[in-house]
């Protein structure tokens, strides 16, 4: 027997949005709309302090529901990963603040689905332009809260804001079908409309490129939003709200819940459990994906997920060897090897290895260099957290035990308490943990191989397939495993794939849909066929 909920009509939202460029709003209007909150006392929604050189008018602490900037009962500390340092707390938004941020989406969302497609494609080209305009204090957010460097920073500000860009155009490109039907007095229609509020649940390692990709596509295709940011990384977020307000976003349509790591679960099941929310998106651990899955099942809720990957890098005998490297380097300490995408084991054919395994020992040594993201010439930053390092050392001390060598690297760096060195290892086995888990980090374990059918049934072992690498010359080779490899995408003599316009997402254990490309704007529509008869 189905359950049926009873929602209310789709009505405007009267909610009085600050005036652009004020940063300050009166006690009287810090409220949660229809939220039942714990008391305590008000206090005056404001900008986080931050640390000398970050940019005031992007720093937001509140939680940003309704075009208002909301504080919660509570708060909690976002620290630079690099020295320690609290950059300023946020409000610690729990399920009641979810819950009105999902009420103010779906009142909104009565009205944004019925905005043309020119309008909403004008409205995130003006959010894409201001993101150009900020682009630097942007970057100087994701360095502080992140960790990577300045440079990485700044190449995900672009990244993030091309797709504000992409889904601006995508939004006019919503097209349907009419279909001829074998009677000849009716014609049949398929119309795609909005799926209605999306509950967006992003990472820390992308602060920014995560929400729009998700956002940018929602948005275009009529949907509003609700964001729950990393917990170590809620300022991109919340600064990405406040130019979201300044082009003229509805309010409603992009609302932001930041929360502590405590009250992420509760936060998660009361937006994945609300019966307002028709989608989710969420991309992090698979374990955490199959948690929200759950909670999805009961209302049968849209899901779209990426997850975990493990991704092997394939070297061939007939590969250039040099390019290779330099393909090594790209796709494994990029952000310090904390991306779903980068190569966490390397496969090498014996005719090759030692020389593949010599010259990437020496490229780690020449090219890399670790310390603080605002310093000059820092490619290493941080790892986000000492979990995270624990991690890595538990990867390279398994390997070591088990008869692994350190090529170079091997453990934490002497800059501080969250850097580890770039490490790499050889003599790795299958059975060794590097070979069986995601690492995410500095950690590249080569694995040494004699054949091609080899090589893909040791990249095919894994649950997971997100994205998979091999550098070949050989054409006939070339089409075999990129065919082969059990990924959802695949970087053929280049390692890096990441760009708006192609779909990115997994198979197997790695996720559900897809994001970017045209295919991105798809996870947010309904079809719906229409039988027009009587003609």
């Amino acid at each position: 027997m189905a359950t049926s909920f009873r929602l209310r009509g789709c009505r405007a939202q009267r909610l009085t949005p600050i005036p652009p460029g004020r940063g300050l709003c009166s006690r009287a209007v810090c409220r949660w709309p229809s939220a039942r909150l714990t008391p305590g006392p008000t206090r005056l929604c404001g900008y986080a302090r931050g640390l000398a050189g970050l940019p005031p008018a992007l720093l937001r602490t509140d939680g940003f529901v309704g075009g208002r900037w909301l504080p919660a009962a509570a708060t909690f500390p976002v620290h630079d990963p690099a020295s320690g340092a609290e950059l300023g707390q946020v409000a610690d938004c729990g399920a009641p603040e979810a819950r009105a941020a999902v009420r103010s989406a779906y009142e909104a969302f009565c009205s944004w689905r019925g905005v043309s497609a020119k309008e909403r494609s004008s409205l995130l080209r003006k959010w894409y332009d201001l993101m150009i305009q900020n682009k630097d204090d942007l970057a100087k957010i994701i360095t502080a809260e992140n960790g990577k460097p300045l440079k990485e920073a700044q190449g995900e500000v672009l990244y993030s804001a091309l797709f504000l860009e992409w889904f601006s155009e995508e939004a006019r490109r919503i097209y349907g079908d009419i279909i001829y039907t074998a009677a000849k007095d009716k014609r049949a229609l398929v119309l795609k409309q909005p799926v209605g509020v999306a509950a967006v649940i992003t990472p820390w390692n992308f602060p920014s490129a995560m929400i729009t990709r998700k956002v940018g596509a929602a948005l275009a295709a009529g949907c509003s939003v609700v964001v729950k940011p990393a917990e170590d990384t809620p300022l991109s977020a919340l600064a990405l709200a406040e130019l979201a307000h300044q082009a003229g976003i509805p309010p409603g349509t992009y609302n932001v819940v930041p929360c502590s790591q405590k009250k992420a679960k509760e936060v998660g099941e009361a937006l994945c459990t609300d019966p307002l929310v028709s989608k989710i998106s969420f991309t992090g651990s698979t374990a955490t994906g199959k948690i929200l899955l759950h909670y999805a099942a009961d209302s049968v809720k849209r899901v779209s997920m990426e997850l975990g990957g493990h991704a092997p890098f394939i070297v061939f005998d007939s590969a250039n060897v040099d390019r290779a490297v330099a393909g090594a380097m790209a796709s494994k300490f990029r952000n310090s090897g904390q991306t779903c995408v980068c190569s966490n084991r390397f496969l090498v054919q014996r005719g090759i290895h030692d020389s593949f395994v010599k010259k990437f020992a020496e490229a780690i040594k020449r090219d890399l260099r670790v310390g603080n993201g605002f310093e000059e010439g820092t490619t290493q930053g941080p790892l986000i957290n000492e979990k995270a390092i624990e991690k890595v050392e538990k990867h390279v001390s398994d390997a070591v035990s088990k008869g692994a060598t350190i090529e170079t690297g091997g453990k934490r760096h002497q800059f501080g308490k969250n850097f580890f060195e770039p490490t790499l290892l050889s003599n790795i086995t299958r059975d060794m943990l590097c070979s069986r888990e995601e690492t995410f980090g500095p950690l590249a374990p080569v694995i040494k191989f004699d054949t091609e059918e080899e090589a893909v049934a040791i990249a095919n072992a894994a649950d997971v397939g997100l994205a998979g690498y091999f550098y070949s010359q050989d054409p006939a080779q070339i089409w075999r495993v990129a065919e082969q490899l059990e990924v959802g995408m695949v970087g053929v003599n280049e390692g890096l794939i990441s760009t708006v316009e192609c779909p990115f997402g997994g198979v197997k254990q790695s996720g559900l849909g897809r994001e970017g490309s045209k295919y991105g704007i798809d996870e947010y529509l309904e079809l719906k066929y229409v039988c027009y008869g009587g003609l």
